[in-house]
């Protein structure tokens, strides 16, 4: 199937526990992984094509794999060279975070991925490791994947990041595990903070002090993981927002994390005026809890701080902003324009092409509130796109072409989907 036409959605009101598993968690749980003594249990694992990616990897760099459908357990003897290029398909943060994990490793590894992340800026993470100590190359100078690594051995760092990047972080946090002395990293913003929490849980040595995190190297392999993924929110937003748009409308998302740098998005929605009350579950690695989202009509805002804890929702968030009265503005957020797409001018030239008025700026966008129409929406490969477009769809109907991306993450999107409009699938 390359693309989906959606109908105009009537009022709808359901749970779930089906939402995806979280894709962040899901990646971190099998490299983290390759850290640990003994064997780490998984279930809830996204079985999506980036996270397999993923795993696969962990298999080509000698990990042993058992996957039973619902639990997968992963055993390391260490970190083995592999005769594999080692492929992250569309994913962004797996090639990121294996360039911090790689980087100390023994023996020369090569990564890559699809065409679209081919063309993804890696220099934010190749350029600060290679600054430690780490053999570490590509195209454009280091920037473009293929990248190729030779383990080296890494020197302990002061790092002040210019960008709050939960990918950049996790890179030199994995870099500083094996470095040759105590490390700190410093960021202008929090951004998330799974690869903290996941770490400390395993027995890294692992100090947050506002927005620095300081690490010890390894003096052991750490305790394995024993961890459900919990739903991921970012997944979860797209039918908040659906409910938050469609008059008479309401869900509940199940199990989903509710870590704060993780569901700033929904915060973003509450303060449009939408009925959403949290619910928490359980505590153990994550926050973990339901999320209760009713219809309301909504209003505009500016959306400028913790950007870095929404910028994979600011796609469907603006969709919100078109049925919102006002105008809403999107600032600080120029880390969109290296996503899987320029996420800034996929979502303005979009929104457009639904008869909405927006402006665009370098670091962001306004939306004016209005009537969306019916379109056809190229994703440019971009899962989050897609799905944002679908979802405007509920309110007037869509076309959206190249829709085989929303397998990296989201794999019963549709399925989900089905329970609320009509979908048709054309070639």
């Amino acid at each position: 199937m390359n693309s989906v036409k959606v109908d105009k959605a009537l009022p709808f009101s359901f749970k779930t526990s089906q939402i995806a598993p979280d894709k962040s968690i899901s990646h971190r749980c099998v490299m983290f992984a390759m850290l640990a003594e003994g064997t780490s249990e998984i279930t809830n694992f996204l079985r999506a094509e980036d996270t397999m990616n993923s795993l696969q990897i962990v298999k080509n760099l000698g990990a042993i794999i058992e996957n039973d459908g619902e639990i997968i357990k992963i055993s390391s003897n260490g970190i083995k060279e592999s005769s594999e290029i080692l492929d992250c398909g569309n994913s962004g943060t797996g090639m990121r975070l294996f360039c911090g994990l790689l980087s100390s490793a023994e023996g020369h590894f090569i990564l890559t991925g699809d065409g679209y992340l081919r063309r993804r800026p890696m220099k934010r993470v190749t350029n600060p490791l290679r600054d430690i100590g780490a053999k570490l190359d590509g195209r454009d100078y280091g920037d473009l994947a293929p990248l190729s690594i030779r383990g080296a051995s890494l020197r302990a760092f002061n790092y002040e990041s210019k960008i709050a990047s939960a990918q950049v972080k996790s890179a030199m946090i994995l870099a500083a595990l094996r470095a040759d002395g105590e490390c700190s990293f410093s960021e202008p913003e929090l951004s998330r903070d799974h690869t903290e929490r996941m770490l400390k849980g395993m027995g890294a040595e692992i100090e947050v002090d506002g927005l620095t995190t300081k690490i010890k190297p390894m003096k052991k392999l750490l305790s394995p993981l024993k961890i459900r993924v919990p739903a991921d929110p970012s997944s979860a937003f797209f039918f908040a927002v659906a409910a938050a748009i469609i008059p008479e409308s309401s869900i509940i998302l199940e199990g989903i994390t509710l870590n704060p740098t993780r569901i700033e998005a929904f915060k973003a929605l509450e303060r449009m005026g939408a009925d959403i009350k949290y619910e928490t579950t359980e505590n153990i690695y994550e926050p973990i809890g339901n999320i209760h989202v009713k219809y309301a009509p909504l209003r505009a805002i500016t959306v400028e701080d913790n950007i870095s804890w929404l910028i994979d929702e600011l796609p469907v968030l603006s969709i919100a902003f078109a049925c919102a009265d006002g105008i809403s503005v999107v600032k600080n957020a120029e880390e969109l324009r290296v996503k899987e797409s320029d996420r800034i001018s996929t979502v303005v030239n979009g929104l457009r092409a639904c008869g909405i008025e927006v402006d665009e700026v370098h670091d962001g966008y306004s939306v004016k509130g209005g009537v969306l129409k019916e379109a056809k929406i190229d994703s440019h490969g971009d899962h989050r796109i897609a799905m944002s477009f679908i979802v405007a769809g509920l309110k007037c109907g869509m076309r959206v072409d190249d829709i085989a991306c929303i397998n990296t993450s989201f794999p019963n999107f549709f399925e989900l989907l089905k329970k609320i409009t009509k979908v048709e699938f054309t070639s």
